[in-house]
């Protein structure tokens, strides 16, 4: 495992990190017990993942905390609590309180078993919210820092539905943030200009989500939204395979896969610290670090995509 600074925070962390939320949820979505979703955490420590980055919203705050019962000093713990009442609407104007804020910081502390997270973030803010988030939460972290709960203050954007990062360039414009968490993958790499390069100047950790999602794992899903960005005349259709459109990936790029490649591209795209990955599988968890441990794709793949998918950034791969 290879291991990185985290942006000013200076914590060292492995560039692979386990994701505890997207579909699998460490495998509750697909019906696992709670104890083979703990054994996926182990495996991962096993595996020298260090980085370990959850939310209350994904429901395995309780099994990440179980898990690391005797390894938390060994981890690099980060949490997310959603800006918004159980219930509202993640696109609405109704916020959380700031008391309500500070309790559910004191809730996740509960279900983490700890009495501190390294990295706690403001989870899923759409650019419309991003000045209630500024105003009324941020001061309710900055105390929880100076009360010793909480180490560093990250923000994580609603990937889906702010595909351009509207709401970091305001947040990364602002420098109230440690760590940010930014949607990234070969079909829109858009963060590449509009995070990666302000993080990098002033030393802002980065968490890469959504490397490998829906389109990049499923074949017709891929083949569908190409169809899609070919209708709406943002690729051009000669010269794309319209049945395997990436790939060329494994002939041109040396990936063993499509979602090997993927991964390969978020790993080495500079900006990017943590490249997270999720699952409920102890076999699916060690390809996935395999493949992030693998070297850079080749240079004639890398240009097809930037020739490909480089002005991108409608989509995001769900």
């Amino acid at each position: 495992m290879e291991f990185t600074r985290l942006g000013r925070t200076g914590l060292k962390v492995s560039v692979t990190g386990l994701g505890c939320g997207g579909h699998s949820r460490l495998g509750q979505s697909s019906g696992a017990t709670p104890g083979e979703s703990e054994n996926v955490v182990r495996a991962a420590l096993d595996l020298g993942i260090n980085f370990i980055d959850t939310a209350a919203a994904y429901g395995t705050e309780e099994i990440v905390g179980n898990a690391l019962v005797g390894r938390r000093d060994d981890v690099v713990l980060s949490t997310k609590i959603q800006i918004i009442p159980k219930g509202a609407s993640p696109l609405g104007q109704t916020f959380k309180s700031a008391q309500a804020f500070e309790d559910e910081i004191d809730t996740a502390l509960g279900r983490l078993r700890t009495d501190y997270i390294d990295v706690l973030h403001l989870h899923g803010v759409m650019p419309d919210q991003y000045r209630h988030c500024h105003e009324t939460l941020v001061p309710v972290v900055r105390a929880a820092q100076a009360a010793g709960k909480v180490g560093y203050l990250g923000i994580t954007e609603r990937f889906i539905h702010d595909t351009r990062h509207d709401m970091l360039a305001e947040a990364l414009n602002d420098d109230l943030f440690d760590v940010v968490m930014a949607g990234f993958n070969l079909v829109n790499p858009s963060a590449r200009h509009r995070v990666f390069a302000v993080t990098n100047e002033n030393d802002v950790g980065t968490l890469i989500m959504f490397a490998v999602r829906r389109a990049l794992s499923n074949p017709p899903a891929m083949q569908a939204l190409m169809e899609n960005l070919i209708e709406e005349g943002v690729i051009a259709a000669d010269g794309v395979d319209r049945d395997r459109p990436v790939d060329f990936l494994m002939s041109a790029g040396g990936a063993q896969s499509v979602v090997d490649g993927a991964y390969r591209f978020c790993r080495h795209e500079p900006g990017a610290d943590v490249v997270l990955t999720g699952t409920g599988s102890i076999e699916h968890l060690r390809e996935n670090v395999a493949s992030l441990a693998r070297g850079p794709l080749a240079q004639a793949a890398l240009a097809r995509l930037e020739d490909m998918f480089g002005q991108i950034d409608s989509v995001s791969g769900e």
